[in-house]
C-alpha cells in the first residue's frame, strides 16, 4: 500500500485508516506539490518500527516507476484541489503500475467531536472560504461563543515536534512559511486561537479544550477532518464549472448545507447564473448565498505604478490569473506593472508552470524561495508594493520600496447572511 498525497490528508488517511492495521502495509508515502525529500513518517506516529519513507514525486511517469519499484498492490489518493483531468491521470499511472486505485471519503476518515463543529470549506483554492471563516467567529463571538479554528495541515517543518500546533500570538508565526502565516495571521491579530498539526484526534482534543465551537477552516478544497454539524462550502463565480469540475471540491458541494458563491460583481451575469445551476443540479437541498468580496487599500495608489503580490495558492495551482490585489489596483486607479519579465530562480520557474498573470506570487516555503522573492521585487520598477497576500510578508522578506496592503471583505447579495447561517447551526447545535 502506499499513498499520494501533499503532506496534508495523506497522513490522516494513514492515521484514522491504517495505522495499526493488520491487513495492510503502507510501504510509501508518495508526495507532490510540496517537495518533501529524504523524510519519514517517523515510529511515534506511525507506529512502524523504522517509521515509512517519503518520496517526492513530479510527473505521472516518477509515480508510475516508484510504484512498480515498490511493488505497490494498492494506492490510495489523498491530495486535494484537482482538476478531474488530474484524478483521470493518476488513476491511469497508478493502473499502469499494476497497482489499484482507491479513494477514502469521509465516512472513513471523519473524526467526531463533543462540541458542535461548523465547517466552511471550498471548491478550490481562492474561493474566499477563510473571510467567510473569519465572519463565522465573529459571530460566533457576538453569540458569547468562542471558537477554535482548525486548519487543514501544513506540516512543513519537524513532524514530532508539530503534532499539535496552536498560535495565539505574532511571534508563534516566525517559523512559519508564506502559506501558514496567510492562514494563521489574521485569526492571531483578532485574539482567536488557530491549530494545526499531524495528528488530527490529538488536535481535535487541543481544539475541544479551547473552545465552545470547533470551526474547521479547510484548506484548498478538501473536505473536513471532522464531522461537521453544519457544512458551508464557498464557491467562485469567476471560475464557472469549477464546483462541479474539481476533486474534491464537488464532493464538498454535494455535502454541504448552504452555499456561498463569491466574487458575483466581478463574475458576470452569464456565469453566475452557470454556477447556481450547478449548484441546484448537484445539492437541491443546499441554501445558496451570492456575495463580493469587497476589497479596499490602506493608502493611496492612484496613478502609481504598483507591483501586485497575490496569495501564491490562488495563482499557482488555484488556476486563477490574478485575484484581489490585482483587482484592487484596478478599483483605485493603479499602474499594474507586470512582473515576469523580472522575475529569477524559483518565481520564474513559477511562471513557466502555470498560467499566472502579471502578478507576483508570495512564494516563501524554503529560504531560496524568499530570496528570489525579495530579488524579484528589487528588480520590478514599481512605485509601489501591493500586499494581497494576508500574510505580512514585510516581516519576513526586505521589500526595497513602499508598501500598501489590501484587504477584503465578504457581502453579501442576496440570499441568507452568514448571521442566518450561523442562527441554523446554533439551533442544529442546541447552543442558542
Amino acid at each position: 500500500m502506499a499513498i499520494i498525497g501533499a503532506a496534508g490528508r495523506d497522513f490522516h488517511v494513514y492515521n484514522t485508516v491504517y495505522r495499526g492495521s493488520r491487513d495492510y502495509r503502507v510501504v510509501a508515502f508518495l508526495m507532490t506539490q510540496i517537495p518533501i525529500p529524504n523524510r519519514r513518517y517517523p515510529p511515534s506516529l506511525s507506529g512502524v518500527p523504522e517509521g515509512i519513507p517519503i518520496y517526492t514525486w513530479s510527473s505521472y511517469e516518477e509515480l508510475t516507476r516508484y510504484l512498480r519499484e515498490l511493488r505497490v498492490d494498492e494506492a490510495v489518493l489523498a491530495y486535494s484541489d484537482l482538476l478531474y483531468g488530474e484524478v483521470g491521470h493518476i488513476i491511469s499511472a497508478v493502473l499502469a503500475s499494476g497497482a489499484t486505485f482507491k479513494i477514502h471519503g469521509p465516512g472513513d476518515t471523519y473524526l467526531d467531536s463533543i462540541k458542535p463543529v461548523f465547517a466552511v470549506t471550498a471548491t478550490r483554492t481562492g474561493a474566499g472560504k477563510s473571510t467567510v471563516s473569519r465572519e463565522v467567529v465573529r459571530e460566533l463571538a457576538a453569540r458569547g461563543l468562542k471558537a477554535a479554528v482548525v486548519r487543514h495541515p501544513m506540516p512543513y517543518r519537524d513532524l514530532e515536534e508539530g503534532v499539535v500546533e496552536v498560535f495565539t500570538k505574532p511571534e508563534d508565526l516566525d517559523k512559519l512559511t508564506f502559506e501558514e502565516r496567510e492562514e494563521y495571521e489574521q485569526y492571531v491579530e483578532m485574539g482567536v486561537p488557530v491549530l494545526a498539526g499531524v495528528d488530527y484526534g490529538q488536535v481535535l482534543r487541543e481544539a475541544e479544550r479551547r473552545g465552545d465551537v470547533v470551526l474547521w477552516d479547510g484548506g484548498n478544497n478538501d473536505f473536513p477532518f471532522f464531522r461537521p454539524s453544519f457544512m458551508v462550502v464557498v464557491t467562485d463565480a469567476r471560475r464557472p464549472g469549477h464546483e462541479v469540475g474539481s476533486f474534491p471540491g464537488e464532493v464538498n458541494l454535494r455535502i454541504a448545507d448552504a452555499v456561498i458563491i463569491t466574487k458575483v460583481s466581478d463574475a458576470g451575469r452569464e456565469n453566475v447564473e452557470r454556477v447556481v445551476a450547478n449548484v441546484r443540479r448537484a445539492n437541491p437541498r443546499a441554501s445558496i448565498t451570492k456575495a463580493d468580496l469587497e476589497v479596499s487599500v490602506d493608502r493611496d495608489i492612484s496613478g502609481k505604478r504598483v507591483l501586485v503580490v497575490e496569495d501564491a495558492p490562488t495563482v499557482t495551482h488555484g488556476g486563477l490569473p490574478y485575484a484581489a490585489g490585482y483587482i484592487a489596483a484596478v478599483k483605485y486607479g493603479a499602474e499594474v506593472v507586470d512582473p515576469r519579465p523580472y522575475a529569477v530562480g524559483v518565481v520564474k520557474k513559477i511562471y513557466e508552470s502555470y498560467s499566472t498573470g502579471p502578478v507576483l506570487p508570495s512564494l516563501g516555503y524554503t529560504p531560496e524561495q524568499r530570496r528570489d522573492l525579495e530579488e524579484t521585487i528589487r528588480r520590478v520598477p514599481a512605485d509601489v508594493v501591493l500586499l494581497a497576500t494576508p500574510a505580512r510578508v514585510e516581516r519576513v522578506v526586505k521589500i526595497d520600496k513602499p508598501t500598501a496592503r489590501v484587504y477584503w471583505s465578504l457581502k453579501v447579495v442576496e440570499g441568507p447572511t452568514v448571521k442566518e447561517l450561523v442562527d441554523v447551526f446554533l439551533e442544529r447545535a442546541s447552543l442558542r
